[in-house]
C-alpha cells in the first residue's frame, strides 16, 4: 500500500460527525488526551488516540450517520465495482483529490455510510491547504 502523509497509516479510520469540529478536538484533547495530527480548513480534524487515528468532520448526528468508517483499500475502483455488485449503495464514484487520494462514499444494507480511500502519492498537506500539526 502507498504511503501519503495526508492520511493516517491506519488501516481503517474512524470519522465522526460534529457541528464544531474545532470545539470537539479542543474538548477531545482536554478530556481524554487526544493530540491533534492534522487540520483541514475548519471541517476536518485527524486526530491522534495512541497509535491509532480518528477523524472529527463538520456534519449533524443523523441516524446511522454519526460516525462511518474510512477504510484504505489498494484499488478504489475495483473495491467500488465489488461493493456495487453486491448491493451497496454508491453516493460518491471514485475521484481523485488534490491530497493524493482517490475516494468513493458508499452504504450497506443497514445504512451505514462508508468511505474508501486509496493513496495514489505522497502529498504535503500544505500543498493542499492542510496543516501539519503532528504527523
Amino acid at each position: 500500500m502507498r504511503h501519503n502523509r495526508s492520511v493516517p497509516p491506519c488501516p481503517v479510520i474512524p470519522n465522526l460527525c460534529y457541528p464544531d469540529p474545532a470545539a470537539a478536538a479542543n474538548w477531545l484533547i482536554e478530556a481524554f488526551g487526544f493530540t491533534v495530527r492534522l487540520r483541514i480548513g475548519n471541517h476536518r480534524i485527524q486526530m491522534r488516540a495512541g497509535e491509532g487515528c480518528f477523524t472529527i468532520r463538520e456534519g449533524n448526528i443523523m441516524p446511522n450517520q454519526s460516525c462511518f468508517l474510512q477504510v484504505r483499500v489498494e484499488d478504489a475502483h475495483a473495491h467500488c465495482e465489488r461493493a456495487r455488485k453486491a448491493g451497496a449503495k454508491i453516493h460518491t464514484e471514485p475521484q481523485d483529490y488534490e491530497y493524493g487520494e482517490r475516494q468513493y462514499d458508499a452504504e450497506d444494507f443497514h445504512g451505514h455510510r462508508w468511505n474508501f480511500t486509496e493513496s495514489l502519492r505522497d502529498v504535503k498537506p500544505e500543498s493542499w491547504g492542510g496543516t501539519s500539526v503532528n504527523l
